[in-house]
């Protein structure tokens, strides 16, 4: 689903409310996951998952054509862990045989 999906979808639910208000509301949802996740910060959004931005150190790694070494410099990687009840809606049979 993309963004403008989303918001149709929301606006489809929501009778009540204009087509532009769920995009106002969609961007500013989006835009203060944004802003955090530039802070630094960590977002957990129950039964959905976490967000959290982590450092990667600087590297040597190789180019795969002629296997000459190039340095990797270090930088800032954004990592998504889902949350249990995500899990369980994704993959549903491990979750029946899981006690």
């Amino acid at each position: 689903m993309i963004r403008s999906g989303l918001v149709l979808r929301l606006a489809a639910q929501n009778p009540h409310l204009y087509e532009r208000d769920c995009e106002k509301v969609v961007s500013a949802i989006l835009d203060r996951i944004s802003d955090a996740l530039a802070a630094g910060d960590r977002v957990e959004i129950r039964g959905f998952g976490s967000f959290t931005v982590k450092e990667q150190r600087a590297r040597q790694g190789r180019n795969p054509r002629n296997g000459v070494p190039v340095a990797v410099p270090a930088k800032t990687t954004l990592a998504f862990k889902a949350g249990k009840e995500m899990r369980g809606r994704v993959n549903p049979k491990a979750r029946a045989t899981t006690p």
